[in-house]
């Protein structure tokens, strides 16, 4: 779901309270994203819908439209690959791109903002933009130039730029780990960077961990990685009829597969799970190697 005070129209407004209010009047459904006025209010991706609009009384909701999404994605990929020799996609809107060889140090804040603009034109899409020599750190300062910024941080500027910043604005750092930092009195960055040993008795994954936020892991960039697995999943309120069941997993299917073909991929092992209403359980997994492989047909 998506905040905006940009929509009046009372169709588009009450457009999702056809899915997400059932028959007695209960709000189902969690916030998938959310804008930047939203944010003001604490609410976060993964709020329940009903939560949020008591948060926020003045809430506009609005459906979402996944398979756009994605097409808008797969677009933005192709136009980035013309741009940027090595390219990474992290997330469904999240890149990055080694232009180390290909763009001179000293031009990189031109080249990116030229290509904010060149997007911002092309795609109508006004995104943010940050350049690090360490992929984290580029990330960590994307997260802070938005909606729509661009900025570059020098190896000798990490420090100043992380130290102030709280432990829990750094990607990776999960809740187990910022608990135990915590703990020992650790709450910025900073802190974080003078406790090396407590990184290290996590192993391997707590030192690279460390290394990322120093800004010194040297990790690549990687244009393709092996996925593990893909999935799609919906919330929405209890439904006793057998085919509108049938129909909404059928849309689910329709956008899983359309990813699956974009991205070439060969799945072999499917799963599915059902939360009833009461929070009961069910789930179901079969193994085809046949359905995606073009060899077979």
């Amino acid at each position: 779901m998506e905040f905006s005070n940009h929509f009046n129209s009372k169709n588009i407004v009450n457009e999702w309270k056809k899915e997400f209010k059932d028959k007695e009047g209960v709000i189902h459904g969690i916030v998938i994203a959310k804008s930047y006025e939203a944010k003001t209010y604490k609410i976060k991706t993964g709020t329940s819908l009903r939560d949020a609009l008591v948060m926020c009384p003045g809430l506009i909701v609005l459906p979402s439209d996944h398979l756009f999404y994605q097409m808008l994605s797969f677009k933005l990929k192709a136009y980035l690959e013309t741009k940027i020799p090595l390219l990474e996609q992290y997330s469904i809107d999240e890149f990055w791109g080694d232009i180390g060889g290909w763009i001179e140090e000293e031009n990189t804040l031109a080249f990116i903002q030229a290509l904010q603009q060149e997007i911002l034109e092309r795609f109508d899409l006004p995104i943010s933009i940050a350049a690090s020599k360490s992929k984290w750190i580029a990330k960590l300062a994307t997260d802070t130039i938005k909606p729509y910024g661009t900025k570059v941080i020098e190896a000798h500027e990490v420090n100043a730029f992380t130290d102030p910043m709280k432990i829990e604005e750094f990607p990776g750092i999960g809740r187990a780990i910022e608990r135990r930092l915590k703990s020992y009195g650790a709450e910025t960055l900073g802190d974080a960077k003078r406790m090396q040993r407590l990184f290290e008795s996590y192993g391997k994954t707590g030192k690279e961990l460390y290394l990322k936020i120093l800004g010194e892991d040297n990790e690549p960039v990687h244009p393709s990685r092996e996925r593990k697995g893909i999935g799609i999943s919906r919330n929405f309120a209890a439904i006793g009829e057998r085919e509108e069941l049938k129909r909404r997993v059928l849309i689910l299917s329709r956008y899983l597969s359309y990813t699956i073909s974009k991205l070439g991929l060969n799945p072999t092992t499917f799963y599915m799970k059902l939360r009833y209403q009461y929070g009961t359980k069910s789930a179901k997994s079969i193994t085809h190697d046949r359905l995606f492989n073009e060899a077979f047909y």
